[in-house]
């Protein structure tokens, strides 16, 4: 199956997608702490809450999404407002029940964005989080918010280095998320042989698999190398190159666009 050619979503992007409207509902970000055994300490995340929550019929779904190297929890917050992407979405009836975690990706007791972010220990924070996402995070997610449990409940996406990490775990634990999503995955990325060793299970087990960059971004190499593999190999995916560098406006977009098309 060939990979759907999502050029035709530069022009249907609407004026004013992230800009907050008096007129809607609106959902919430709350901070919330869960203790993780993997770091042997107590960390937080931020999580999105949509206007109406909980109302009554039935459960949510549950999107992660990840930071860059030099970001934590409060990244996305901070830079892209994704609670007005969302509401906006809300109020359009264009998104399933969600709500969306935005943890902290850099796995060890000091995870601050702080001092030399390349240091050996911070890459393997990066790493480790995997471990802290699977057995910490999600338990936690799942026994205290009114969320589906299934991996067709759970999406994984990220940028930068979020999405490297949302490919390196998502493709690597398709019993656990079966729609992931990398916004200009950055050379933390397994090398696609790595990433899809078996073509035909991803391709029977993934719902969504979504990979995107701007056309500008000095990374982009490691998400063309991996579209072609997947090309290659018939893992079905989106491939969508849009009009930009490394920065928030490609990864508010991709935010935009992802968001909809998963948990149909």
């Amino acid at each position: 199956m060939s990979p759907i050619n999502y050029d035709l979503l530069r022009r249907v992007v609407p004026t004013g997608y992230d800009q907050y409207r008096d007129d809607i509902a609106h959902g919430k970000i709350e901070t919330v702490e869960y203790f993780s055994k993997t770091i042997g300490c107590k960390r937080r995340a931020m999580i999105y809450i949509p206007p109406g929550y909980p109302d009554g019929q039935g459960e949510y779904n549950v999107l992660y999404l990840l930071h860059g190297i030099g970001g934590d929890e409060e990244e996305w917050y901070n830079h892209a407002g994704p609670q007005v992407i969302l509401d906006n979405l809300y109020a359009d009836n264009k998104l399933a029940r969600m709500i969306v975690v935005l943890p902290n990706g850099r796995a060890m007791q000091n995870d601050r964005a702080e001092g030399n972010l390349f240091d050996a220990d911070k890459l393997k924070a990066f790493e480790d989080f995997e471990f802290d996402l699977l057995y910490d995070l999600i338990p936690y997610v799942e026994s205290n918010y009114t969320v589906l449990t299934r991996r067709e409940n759970r999406a994984l996406a990220g940028l930068s280095m979020g999405g490297g990490q949302s490919l390196n775990i998502g493709l690597g634990n398709l019993d656990h998320f079966a729609w992931i999503g990398g916004f200009s995955s950055a050379p933390n990325t397994k090398e696609p042989e790595l990433l899809v060793s078996n073509p035909e299970d991803a391709a029977a087990k993934l719902s969504l698999l979504w990979l995107s960059c701007g056309l500008l971004d000095n990374l982009k190499h490691v998400s063309d190398r991996t579209h072609a593999y997947l090309e290659r190999n018939d893992v079905p995916h989106i491939w969508y190159e849009e009009s930009g560098g490394h920065d928030w406006p490609v990864w508010k977009n991709d935010l935009y666009h992802f968001s909809q098309l998963i948990f149909r």
